[in-house]
């Protein structure tokens, strides 16, 4: 199914600049479609049936998007909407040493080396067997809802970490096309909290595009990781302002509707601030039998100020 509504375009955003000197995004997110929504609930699964959408009907994707077309469409100039599937990674070797040592031991001291001697989570954290294993069943609840009609995603973005972009990889292996390049591109942005644990370090940009060659790097990514530091750890501020960073990309660039982003806990719990949204815990771990899945429509409005900044 084709998706109508495009996106507030990079030319308004330029215009306004040009006309009243500085343009601000705002964003908020748009409650009532998913499971996922109500913000006292618990226990939802990672992966709950139809990725928590709470219409169960055969035409249920249809329907959904048709809702969001029809917000785009009755939506002034200046405002418009998107739905985000916000993934985690499946089960690292990071996750396995935190639970083997505990939350305060593994801050205080084993997260700044890059093992134990039994386990290697740094630098760069490769995914388990597990997370492997709940990449791929995250794979078949797409298969289940695009066969019920979910479209695929226009876009796909992903962190440089090993694991978000092997998460990715397994779950649309199969999903997409044959020999489909470039189908998803990686942005700095879209990465794990930074700095003092090693299992959040990535690797070098010619590692990356050796290793995952179907994915496309985003323009000015460097060779070395610059942002990490064995001394500072990035704040939840920060954070948050890179979330937003990649919110004014989508909203001002892409025309697509249906965004797909994999990432990590820190960086979906920024994108939560970013829309005024309580924090929300995917799960991950040997206990789940998926990787993490957040479905969240997001409303963007363009602003404009009179002064020059």
């Amino acid at each position: 199914m084709a998706l109508l509504a495009p996106g507030l375009g990079s030319s308004l955003a330029a215009k306004l600049h040009c006309t009243h000197g500085f343009v601000n995004q705002t964003y908020s997110f748009v409650p009532g479609f998913f499971a996922q929504d109500n913000t006292t609930a618990t226990d939802i699964p990672a992966v709950p049936a139809h990725f928590g959408l709470l219409d169960n009907s055969s035409d249920r994707w249809s329907t959904f998007f048709d809702h969001i077309n029809t917000l785009n469409e009755e939506a002034d100039n200046f405002t418009a909407y998107k739905v985000f599937f916000l993934s985690r990674h499946g089960e690292g070797y990071h996750n396995v040493a935190e639970a083997k040592y505990g939350t305060p031991a593994w801050n205080d001291y084993w997260s700044k080396l890059n093992g134990d001697g039994e386990l290697v989570w740094g630098p760069d954290a490769e995914l388990t067997a597990t997370g492997e294993a709940q990449a791929a069943a995250a794979g078949e609840a797409w298969k289940t809802e695009l066969a019920a009609g979910l479209p695929m995603p226009g876009k796909f973005y992903v962190s440089p970490l090993s694991r978000a972009l092997k998460t990715l990889e397994i779950t649309f292996s199969g999903l997409l096309p044959k020999g489909k390049n470039e189908w998803a591109t990686v942005l700095e942005n879209c990465r794990e909290v930074y700095g003092v644990h090693t299992c959040d370090q990535r690797r070098t940009r010619t590692y990356i595009h050796a290793t995952f060659p179907e994915f496309r790097i985003e323009p000015g990514f460097t060779e070395n990781d610059l942002l990490w530091t064995p001394e500072v750890r990035e704040t939840d501020a920060h954070v948050a302002g890179r979330a937003k960073q990649v919110l004014d990309l989508v909203f001002s660039e892409d025309k697509d509707s249906f965004i797909s982003v994999t990432g990590h806990g820190g960086i979906i719990n920024g994108f939560m601030a970013s829309v005024g949204r309580p924090t929300y815990n995917l799960p991950t771990g040997e206990r789940e039998s998926s990787t993490g899945i957040l479905p969240i429509v997001i409303k963007s409005v363009y602003t404009a100020s009179h002064g020059r900044q």
